[in-house]
């Protein structure tokens, strides 16, 4: 009667009927998953020997401790930085900045693919947008830049901004060592658009590019003066088809904006050149452009003036920006920000006497004689 308890319908009794046994319950866990394999841990000087190799997968793997803010995975990434700036400082680093939609990543495309056909490594550091809510980085320059993304002498990086642009930017100036020291002699660093960012990209790069295009109304309408007085030298872009006339019109126009500003540090007189990326025309000229720049600043010595000033401009900043992150990390600082914001809500205390008695507090009566 064994049956009985797992089939009745199997009785005798029941002509005609009968069911099967079936399979056992399948185990939870698939047998034929892959179990995960652990990343091996390398050591500082693992990531110098494999960047210095031109080992891409360990310069990924580098730039991502760089970007990280783990307190262990950036004490390896700040001795991996040390031990590669002597390799360091060998490239030509373009800054490139423009209105959204102005075509700054065809246009890196177009101008990337001509170097790494003439010969040159690419390296294309992007600080791309970030979700507010996720934190989670578009990645799209990839996605736009299907020809250099695999192309073998390129490496495209883009590095979520995650809304805090000073950390992205130290970032991203760590991030040019390490690409240099891996070899790559040409480094692009786009920003997000134009806005607060391009401060921090003129601050780590050669030549600074401003990229625009013809026919969306009042050429200089919208452009900040102060991203016009950084640019040295304009791309107008899209100078294609029906926009051929508008092109050489806003170029006659930025030539001549270009001219009423102060005389640049370096004595060089900034150019406005047209071109398309899509047409792949005028592309070259502005490469030309660069390499005139670069050998002009360089026969007058502004070159290496210009270099050792932004080591000292990065200096300060990260020293400003790790003052910040202390200051609002301090657990008694974190009690009073609160009750002191409330006071200040509330009438009790104006912003300015709030800030000095926090300050105050943190630096051990230190702060009466800021």
């Amino acid at each position: 009667m064994h049956y009985v308890n797992k089939h009745p319908e199997n009785d005798p009794a029941y002509k005609g009927l009968s069911v099967n046994q079936g399979v056992d319950k399948a185990p939870v866990v698939n047998p034929y998953r892959k179990q995960k394999i652990k990343r091996p841990q390398y050591s500082a000087m693992d990531f110098v020997a494999g960047i210095l190799a031109g080992d891409i997968p360990m310069l990924s793997q580098a730039l991502t401790l760089v970007e990280s803010s783990l307190p262990d995975h950036q004490a390896i990434a700040q001795e991996v930085i040390e031990k590669c700036l002597p390799h360091a400082g060998k490239s030509i680093r373009l800054g490139i900045t423009g209105v959204p939609g102005a075509g700054k990543s065809t246009f890196i495309e177009a101008l990337g693919m001509s170097l790494v056909r003439s010969g040159h490594k690419l390296a294309v550091l992007a600080i791309d947008p970030s979700s507010e809510r996720s934190k989670g980085s578009i990645l799209g320059d990839k996605t736009r830049m299907e020809e250099l993304s695999v192309a073998k002498s390129a490496f495209i990086r883009p590095s979520p901004s995650a809304g805090s642009l000073g950390g992205v930017a130290r970032k991203t100036r760590e991030s040019i060592i390490l690409c240099e020291a891996a070899g790559f002699d040409t480094l692009f660093v786009e920003t997000v658009g134009v806005g607060q960012s391009e401060t921090s990209v003129h601050s780590m790069v050669d030549f600074f590019l401003l990229i625009q295009i013809p026919g969306a109304g009042d050429e200089l309408q919208g452009i900040k003066r102060g991203i016009m007085e950084m640019a040295d030298g304009i791309a107008i872009n899209k100078c294609d088809g029906s926009n051929v006339d508008r092109a050489i019109v806003a170029k006659s126009q930025y030539q001549t904006a270009l001219h009423l500003f102060p005389p640049h540090e370096s004595g060089w007189s900034p150019e406005a050149i047209t071109c398309s990326s899509t047409e792949n025309n005028g592309i070259d000229d502005v490469w030309e452009m660069v390499k005139r720049y670069i050998t002009f600043i360089k026969a007058n010595d502004y070159f290496d003036f210009k270099r050792t000033n932004q080591s000292k401009y990065w200096m300060y900043e990260t020293i400003n920006e790790q003052l910040k992150t202390h200051f609002y990390k301090n657990q008694e600082i974190e009690n009073l920000l609160i009750e002191n914001e409330k006071k200040v809500l509330s009438n009790e205390l104006s912003s300015f006497i709030a800030a000095k008695n926090l300050l105050d507090k943190y630096f051990g009566g230190m702060g009466n004689s800021l």
